[in-house]
């Protein structure tokens, strides 16, 4: 019975690829002011369908409660009138957005008089496999959408009637355009074979984005035929510079951890120098504690902070999402450098320091797709950064770093045009 049932399954998968291909194709070639008009098309569906979409959510919450998930993790699942109004505007701002396909990246001519264009080109087919949040379906459908390619969404079981709320106005928007719904898909499925699958289906996906925890990005590097665009954790680091200033660091640092505890920019762990650690310490300690976060502290920050908890060897590698913030005294901006490099993910780091070159040096030096100074490390976000929404943080070095966006979202092509050149012999 059960080779039965997976040999459905595979079936249909089998056919979502072909369908979700042959609306690559078409999609490649449209206008951007057809992709642009499904994209307000779902925005005007999403706020028309609001009350289905969050009973839907209430479907996967009371499930979620059910199943024990943390409150970091039903944050992020959760939808209400705000977050439904935001994935539609999410939707409008990525319609306003210059459409990448087809922009020219680079042009020049040869000795010999061969014309030479390099311009964007979309990747094809994009399977992304995400966890928990729903508002992922509206950012990657639209994102891939806008790029000109096709989209296979497998969202996490928790938040699988949310997605699909989502999806059926993703859909809707491309059929009002007159473009393929093919165009976004999801497996009808929770089961987990369908992820398997996915990973195997070269012929039809070009591209595959995993978006969770390590367990679900080892298992897409382990079992992927398909090139990997990996968003991994977000252990991201504030590192309170001896310069900083001492209101600037109760602030950003309070933003950075508490804003939202369950989003991968939030900071997980706090560096401080020892230096200056007596002056700057207790009052942002003071302002976390108060605000619910619980501290993890080294010696050091443990006899500064007599509430603290120990930290253990674990801490150091942890991301939280939750409100928890694991604090260390360093000896100076090296050793702050050096603990990024041995703890960090490479996703987002943040120095706090009036000292130009000491923030230079950490801006240069720390080897993560986003490093800033003096802001929260919740500004990791595409919409922060105008790309209008994000896919994710890709933390990788290959093909996207950072935010990843609709042009990161492409590929590109040489045309080269000539008036009969032949290559000597």
């Amino acid at each position: 019975m059960a080779t039965v049932i997976e040999d459905d399954l595979e079936q249909g998968m089998r056919a979502l690829g072909a369908a979700a291909r042959e609306a690559a194709r078409k999609l490649g070639q449209v206008p951007g002011e057809a992709k642009d008009r499904a994209l307000r098309a779902a925005a005007a569906s999403m706020r028309a369908r609001a009350p289905a979409i969050i009973e839907a959510n209430g479907r996967d919450m009371k499930a979620a409660r059910e199943r024990g998930l943390s409150g970091a993790m039903l944050d992020r699942l959760l939808l209400d009138e705000k977050r439904v109004e935001a994935m539609a505007a999410g939707l409008e701002a990525i319609a306003a957005l210059p459409d990448p396909v087809g922009a020219e990246l680079a042009h020049w001519q040869r000795p010999n008089g061969l014309d030479i264009a390099r311009v964007r080109v979309p990747l094809g087919v994009i399977g992304i496999i995400y966890e928990s949040r729903p508002n992922v379906t509206a950012d990657a459908g639209a994102l891939c959408l806008k790029a000109g390619n096709a989209a296979i969404l497998r969202g996490g079981s928790e938040s699988f009637f949310s997605s699909r709320a989502i999806l059926a106005s993703l859909q809707q928007g491309l059929e009002e355009a007159g473009l393929p719904a093919a165009a976004v898909q999801m497996p009808p499925t929770t089961e987990r074979a369908a992820v398997g699958m996915m990973l195997r289906m070269s012929e039809s996906i070009d591209v595959i984005i995993p978006r969770g925890g390590r367990s679900l990005i080892e298992r897409v590097y382990e079992e992927s035929r398909i090139p990997v665009l990996a968003h991994l954790e977000g252990n991201c680091h504030t590192y309170l510079h001896e310069s900083a200033d001492p209101g600037q660091a109760v602030e950003v640092v309070l933003n950075a951890k508490m804003r939202r505890t369950g989003i991968c920019g939030a900071t997980e762990t706090l560096l401080c120098d020892s230096s200056a650690a007596a002056a700057l310490l207790p009052p942002v300690l003071d302002a976390l504690i108060a605000a619910g976060c619980e501290i993890r502290g080294d010696e050091g920050v443990c006899r500064i902070e007599p509430r603290a908890r120990p930290a253990s060897p674990s801490d150091w590698d942890t991301e939280y999402l939750d409100a928890i913030l694991a604090v260390r005294l360093v000896g100076g901006i090296e050793e702050a450098i050096a603990h990024i490099a041995r703890h960090g993910s490479q996703h987002t780091e943040s120095i706090l320091a009036e000292d130009e070159a000491a923030a230079a040096r950490f801006l240069g030096a720390v080897d993560s797709a986003i490093v800033m100074h003096n802001a929260s490390t919740q500004f990791a976000d595409g919409g922060e950064f105008g790309m209008g929404a994000e896919i994710g943080i890709a933390t990788g070095r290959l093909h996207a770093r950072g935010p990843v966006g609709v042009e990161q979202l492409t590929s590109f092509k040489y045309l080269v045009r000539g008036s009969g050149q032949c290559r000597p012999g």
